[in-house]
């Protein structure tokens, strides 16, 4: 049997979907109100009723012509859409993610900064305490 000649295994389609939605048989098994031997026999079956295709489908979360209409080509061409020139002219795939974190200050100069801000915070709250204790100290030397 030649590749080009492969029939339309609903079985196997199912099954590469849940693989892809990484969900385990037991899950789909639980979803569908069934056990994973079930489930097992269902993914090795050539042909599924239509009833239980669209139970399966919203299982899933696609539709019955999505799983009739599934591929390995297919999910290639459609991931294939999402390529941009930039992404492969600059340092491989992930180009347009790396060029764009490159740091603008220096990070030893913001832990000082955040450091003196808290050390002033500190003084703060020590004045604030220091000028409570006195007003008490007052209130206690009129009574």
């Amino acid at each position: 049997m030649s590749t080009l000649t492969k029939p339309n295994h609903i079985g196997r389609k199912i099954s590469r979907i849940r693989e892809l939605r990484d969900m385990k048989q037991e899950a789909l098994a639980q979803a569908l109100g069934t056990n994973q031997q079930a489930v097992s026999l269902m993914e090795n079956s050539e042909t599924i009723e239509d009833e239980k295709l669209e139970q399966v489908a919203k299982a899933l979360g696609v539709t019955a012509e999505a799983i009739k209409n599934f591929s390995d080509e297919n999910m290639i061409n459609y991931f294939n859409t999402f390529t941009d020139n930039d992404f492969s002219s600059t340092n491989g795939a992930f180009g347009a993610f790396t060029s764009n974190n490159q740091c603008t200050f220096n990070p030893l100069d913001k832990l000082i900064e955040s450091y003196d801000e808290n050390k002033k915070l500190y003084e703060r709250l020590v004045q604030a305490e220091k000028d409570k204790v006195e007003y008490l100290e007052k209130l206690l030397k009129v009574k």
